[in-house]
C-alpha cells in the first residue's frame, strides 16, 4: 500500500473539490497512478521511465 502522503494531485484539477483528476505516487523505480474518484482502488504501476516517457507523449500532443 502507498502512503497517503505520498500521492500529489495534478494541478490540473477541475473546481470544487478537486476530485476529478489522476493522482500520482513516486515510489522510487515506479509511479503509481490512480483515479482520485476511487483512492481505495488498486493503483496502477509503471516503471518511472516508461511513466517518464508517457509524459513526454503527453507534452507533445
Amino acid at each position: 500500500m502507498t502512503p497517503l502522503n505520498r500521492w500529489r494531485k495534478s494541478s490540473y484539477s477541475g473546481g470544487g473539490e478537486g476530485n476529478d483528476c489522476v493522482e500520482i505516487a513516486d515510489l522510487g523505480t515506479r509511479i503509481a497512478i490512480r483515479d482520485s474518484k476511487s483512492p481505495s482502488r488498486t493503483p496502477l504501476s509503471l516503471p518511472a521511465p516508461a511513466f517518464a516517457s508517457f509524459i513526454d507523449a503527453l507534452k507533445r500532443h
